[in-house]
C-alpha cells in the first residue's frame, strides 16, 4: 500500500512533464493502461464479458473518469501538480455527502470536524490570495473541484457495478472501463483537434509511466492489499499520494511554499483523514 501511494503520486508529476494537451494525455494514459489490463487478463483467463447491464455502467463510469482526467490534466497545467491533486482528493466529501442522500448511510461528528479541517486548509492554500491570482490559476482551482465531482461519480459507478449479481472481477472491470474511456477521450481529442503525436521521449516516458504505473501497477496494489490492513492505516497511507504530489512539486517545480501553505496542507490532510474513518475512497487519477 505505501508504494502504491508512492507511485499513484507521480502520476500528476508526469501529466506536467509531457508535452501534449491535457486530452491527449489522458486518452494514452487509459489506453496504454486499458490494453495491458485486459491482456493481463486474458492470459490469467478471466470473463471480460457479462452482459448490456455492465457494459452500461461501466461506459457511465467511463464517461465521468474521461471528465476527471480533462478537468484535473487542465487543473496540473494551471495550479500545479500538488495543489490539483489535493483539491481532486476533496471527492471524499462528495462520496459521503451522496452516500447520505441517496444509500441513507450515515454521517459522524468526525465527517463535519473534517468539513471544517479542509475547507480552512484550503482557504489557506489559496483562500486568502484569491484576488491576486490569474484568471488561470482560479479556474485551475475550479477544474480542481470539478474533479472531485466527477471522479467521485466515477466511484459510484465502479462500485455499483462491482455490485452487481456475477460481477466482474474488478481488474476487468477497471481494464474495459479503460478501454471505453480512451475512446471517449479520442473522440475529445479529435473534436478538439489537438494533435496525438507523442513529439519526444520525456513524453513516452510520461504516457507510459502514467499508463503502466500509476494506471496499472498502482491500482492492482491498493486493491490486493487493502482487504489486508486496518481501515486506520489505510487512510493514513493512502494521504501520502497528496502529501507527496505536494512534495514533488516543490521539488521539481519550484512550487513557492511558506509556512501558511504548510499549515494549509496540514489542515487538509487531517480533514480528509477524518471524513474518510469509515469511507474509504483513494484517488489514484
Amino acid at each position: 500500500m505505501l508504494v502504491a501511494a508512492v507511485i499513484i503520486s507521480t502520476s500528476s508529476v508526469w501529466v506536467k512533464l509531457t508535452d501534449m494537451s491535457a486530452s491527449a494525455i489522458g486518452f494514452y494514459r487509459m489506453f496504454f493502461g486499458g490494453v495491458f489490463l485486459v491482456v493481463l487478463c486474458v492470459i490469467k483467463q478471466k470473463i471480460l464479458w457479462r452482459n448490456l447491464n455492465t457494459i452500461k455502467w461501466l461506459f457511465m463510469g467511463a464517461l465521468f473518469f474521461a471528465a476527471d482526467l480533462w478537468f484535473w490534466h487542465r487543473s496540473i497545467q494551471f495550479v500545479g501538480p500538488g495543489l490539483a491533486t489535493v483539491l481532486g482528493n476533496v471527492q471524499v466529501f462528495f462520496m459521503t455527502l451522496f452516500g447520505y442522500l441517496f444509500f441513507k448511510e450515515t454521517i459522524g461528528v468526525k465527517f463535519f470536524v473534517g468539513l471544517v479541517f479542509t475547507f480552512t486548509g484550503l482557504f489557506l492554500l489559496v483562500g486568502l490570495a484569491w484576488h491576486g491570482l490569474s484568471a488561470n490559476y482560479q479556474l485551475g482551482v475550479v477544474y480542481g473541484l470539478a474533479t472531485a465531482l466527477a471522479y467521485t461519480g466515477f466511484m459510484l459507478c465502479l462500485r455499483h457495478v462491482q455490485s452487481l449479481p456475477n460481477a466482474l472481477s474488478p481488474m476487468v472491470n477497471l481494464g474495459v472501463l479503460s478501454i471505453i474511456c480512451a475512446v471517449i477521450l479520442l473522440g475529445v481529442v479529435l473534436f478538439e483537434g489537438d494533435s496525438l503525436v507523442i513529439p519526444n521521449l520525456k513524453s513516452w516516458i510520461s504516457v507510459l509511466a502514467l499508463g503502466l504505473l500509476c494506471q496499472v501497477l498502482g491500482w492492482v496494489l491498493i486493491t490486493k492489499t487493502m482487504p489486508h490492513l486496518a481501515a486506520s492505516i489505510v487512510g493514513l497511507l493512502l494521504l501520502l499520494q497528496p502529501a507527496m504530489s505536494m512534495v514533488w512539486d516543490v521539488v521539481f517545480f519550484k512550487r513557492p511554499t511558506d509556512w501558511v501553505d504548510v499549515i494549509g496542507l496540514a489542515f487538509v490532510l487531517s480533514g480528509i483523514y477524518l471524513a474518510t474513518m469509515k469511507n474509504k475512497q483513494p484517488k489514484a487519477s
